[in-house]
């Protein structure tokens, strides 16, 4: 098996980590935030974003809230797409580009408190991003509140192309 040469944003996730692990969550969150500048001005903090896996949190804070206190329908959304978006970017070759093809959130019931989303990837998903010039993934993400409710059900699929030169 050949060796996967790392993207330009694994490249910015492993420098990332080499950091003192204080600083890693603000770094990887600020790095992102630059790049996607919603989810830098909603506040989505980067936890984990490893292998497989992602993990993000939104802080019910008031630029995120919606009028009867909870984090908005609209930043809620905008955490499972980061969430997902930033696990399939990791993976991605440079050559190609990631489009978010479809969101499907349904909303259970009303979050208590902070919302944090995990993301994951299967191998055969990471192998098809790497050897198929177009294609699309369906990443499953896991959003949970401060109580540890899953307020919402929520799967984004994603696609890719080939980047023009």
């Amino acid at each position: 098996m050949s060796q996967i040469k790392p993207n330009k944003l694994q490249r910015i996730v492993t420098k990332c980590y080499q950091l003192p692990e204080f600083l890693q969550t603000f770094a990887l969150s600020t790095a992102f935030g630059r790049v996607i500048k919603f989810a830098g001005t909603a506040g989505v903090e980067v936890l984990e974003l490893k292998g497989a896996r992602s993990v993000l949190r939104l802080k019910n804070r008031k630029k995120a809230q919606n009028h009867i206190g909870s984090v908005h329908a609209a930043a809620t959304g905008l955490l499972a797409e980061s969430a997902t978006g930033f696990l399939v970017g990791i993976h991605l070759p440079d050559s190609k580009l990631p489009l978010l093809k479809q969101m499907q959130i349904d909303y259970i019931k009303r979050s208590s408190g902070d919302l944090t989303a995990i993301a994951t990837l299967t191998n055969e998903q990471i192998a098809a991003m790497h050897n198929d010039d177009k294609g699309e993934v369906t990443v499953a993400v896991t959003i949970t509140d401060s109580a540890g409710i899953e307020p919402v059900n929520a799967n984004m699929t994603w696609a890719w192309i080939p980047k023009k030169r």
